[in-house]
């Protein structure tokens, strides 16, 4: 059979009112809820499956079906082998469908708990959440759990398909019991758009065609909602904003800036304001498809050249004038957590929030949220699928809009600096203001005038390595040669600053991360006061040692990887640590129960085991060369 190439022009509602021809909406629920087979019906009775599906379906439900000798319709969206096996889903499965009235493409997200970070990728782009509930079970816990990852990810419209009625005789009041108690739950959660039909995914009853077997039921059909449903533009135009995706220069006497108009509209000659640098300029011309136009709106995809020429880059955003958009370098967050390793507060990612890409750090996380109930929970960290609210801190200040005004300008994703794997999402709630309107103050005595004072130049010498690699050793060797040619130093040594400044901090990997942070972040003053500063720290993560290298300017940082094995360490061992920490009398000791991340692009490596302390010092030195003084 063929498919309809279907209007891709707004249509409008029965009223007059206007919304989009195509909808995206995510279908949720618990295990075995039947959300797959519910679509399998859909796609089956819209006539929108061919002849050799069909073919297929049949064999493989011969195999895998869960319906005897009828088709398992579910087997058109669980693509995977480990799906058809098991009657579950695992990944999100997307499928497009059409009919007369509208275009859909819908997301099948998994039911199971485990996969909830796949459920929330189907959420991020939908227009529409069909919470799926079996009329036999009612309400479960992972019914509330969709439903709040859903809303948090900007979806307002939901339609509770309570499935399965045919097993419950059509009883007209387990479907309103379990309507009301769903409607309960949404409006706790801050969902207020519900509706709630009963049907049968396996029969097809209210799905597309209404059900005799529901004579009490005045509602629409599921199809019937999904053509009708208005999900297009707020009533409050918002002004216009637009994330610099690209800046075209492809000769000297043209340059222009694309992206796609998150909110608002704009006409030439609009006076737009570019954010975070603030710099005000007015709109020369509008081009989209090669060709000029006097304005657009959202959704448009354009080329926008400015007068005067003015500094723009990737990620800046364009926004109105007279309606500035905010930037701030402190927010406040909810975060669903997609990595295996946790969220520990003080560790750095890469934050990406629309086109703009910049470091980024959990400065606090100040609760869990349990997504049954909504209830919080004190936490360290974030685990695997939890959702929890943060405060976030970005190298140098996004331009942004909260979440709930602007998805495309609100969402964001953090990235692993180390393995390049997105391990969060999250939704901007609001800038901390009284964090925002910190400034760096200027005086004039500055840094390179202290550091000329002393005569050299300053910078951070940080050595890295395992427990009894040599790192303090070297240490105090450096700071000794140093002094003897008159430089001024000072040295930063775990041991020693754990007595004082971080004595309040244990050894988990939450707290390793906070003494590192900390020790960064008094290291940078003692080189803005001019000196020469030597960090003794294990500093076993790779994100935190990059970290601390961001915090300097380039060539201010020399990472230095004190290099021995770990058997050549433990027999050094003064303390007899490892031997400790074998026999499990000391915990989270690291290159035995805790990880140690060998530097990947070290400045310098001394190989202490082949090395005496003199030749290594040497090497040091000859690195730094004539610049450090």
């Amino acid at each position: 059979m063929s498919r309809g190439a279907g209007s891709r022009k707004d249509v409008a509602s029965k009223d007059g009112a206007k919304f989009p021809s195509t909808l995206r909406f995510v279908l949720c629920g618990g295990v075995d809820d039947g959300k797959s087979t519910l679509i399998g019906r859909i796609l089956y009775e819209c006539r929108q499956v061919f002849a050799d599906q069909v073919r297929a379906v049949e064999e493989d439900s011969r195999r895998y079906g869960t319906q005897g000798d009828a088709p398992d319709l579910a087997l058109l969206l669980d693509g995977l082998r480990d799906e058809r096996r098991q009657g579950i889903t695992i990944d999100v499965a997307y499928r497009s469908f059409e009919t007369a009235r509208r275009r859909f493409i819908v997301a099948d997200a998994p039911g199971h708990e485990q996969y909830t970070r796949n459920m929330a990728t189907g959420t991020s782009t939908a227009d529409l959440a069909v919470v799926m509930a079996d009329a036999r079970k009612g309400i479960l816990p992972q019914t509330g759990r969709h439903t709040r990852i859903a809303a948090m990810f900007g979806v307002h419209h939901f339609v509770l398909a309570v499935n399965k009625m045919d097993l419950v005789q059509w009883d007209r009041d387990a479907f309103e019991s379990i309507d009301a108690a769903y409607r309960t739950m949404a409006k706790e959660i801050g969902v207020s758009r519900v509706v709630s039909a009963p049907v049968s995914a396996l029969t097809g009853d209210n799905l597309r065609r209404r059900s005799p077997h529901t004579p009490w039921y005045a509602g629409p059909t599921l199809l019937e909602h999904l053509e009708t449903v208005e999900v297009g533009r707020p009533a409050v135009q918002r002004p216009f904003r637009m994330p610099v995706q690209y800046v075209n220069r492809p000769d000297p006497d043209f340059r222009g800036y694309c992206g796609r108009i998150a909110t608002g509209e704009v006409v030439t000659g609009d006076r737009v304001r570019i954010e975070p640098a603030g710099t005000v300029a007015e709109v020369e011309s509008i081009l989209a498809r090669r060709a000029a136009r006097d304005g657009a709106a959202r959704g448009d995809s354009v080329t926008l050249t400015l007068r005067p020429e003015v500094d723009v880059i990737r990620g800046d955003v364009i926004a109105a004038a007279g309606d500035p958009l905010e930037a701030a370098d402190q927010l406040r967050a909810r975060v669903l957590w997609m990595g295996d390793e946790p969220m520990a507060a003080g560790r750095s990612y890469r934050m990406r929030l629309h086109t703009h890409e910049v470091d980024a750090w959990v400065t606090r996380i100040r609760h869990r949220v349990d997504v049954s109930d909504g209830s919080e929970l004190a936490a360290e960290r974030l685990e695997l699928n939890d959702l929890g609210v943060v405060n976030l801190a970005t190298r140098r200040p996004v331009p942004f809009a909260p979440f709930a005004q602007s998805r495309a300008l609100g969402g964001f994703i953090l990235i692993d600096r180390l393995t390049n794997a997105t391990v969060g999402a999250g939704t901007i709630m609001f800038s901390l203001m009284r964090a925002a309107n910190l400034k760096w103050r200027d005086f004039s005595v500055t840094r390179d005038k202290r550091a000329e004072m002393k005569r050299q130049r300053a910078r951070c010498l940080w050595l890295t390595g395992l427990s009894a690699s040599g790192k303090s050793t070297l240490a105090d060797l450096l700071e000794r040669r140093l002094a003897s040619e008159g430089r001024h130093t000072y040295l930063l040594d775990g041991d020693n600053v754990r007595h004082g400044l971080n004595r309040d901090l244990g050894f988990t990997e939450t707290d390793r991360v906070e003494n590192i942070r900390r020790v960064s972040e008094v290291a940078r003053l003692m080189v803005d006061a001019g000196l020469v500063v030597i960090v003794s720290f294990i500093s076993p993560f790779q994100s935190e040692r990059d970290f601390a290298r961001g915090l300097f300017k380039p060539g201010d940082f020399m990472e230095i990887f004190v290099d021995a094995p770990i058997e050549v360490c433990a027999r050094r061992d003064p303390k007899g640590l490892y031997a400790k920490a074998r026999r499990g009398e000391i915990r989270n000791f690291t290159g035995v129960d805790s990880a140690y991340e060998r530097p990947e692009r070290p400045d310098l490596r001394l190989d202490t085991e082949k090395l005496s302390p003199e030749e290594c010092v040497d090497l040091v030195m000859r690195a730094l060369g004539s610049g450090h003084g």
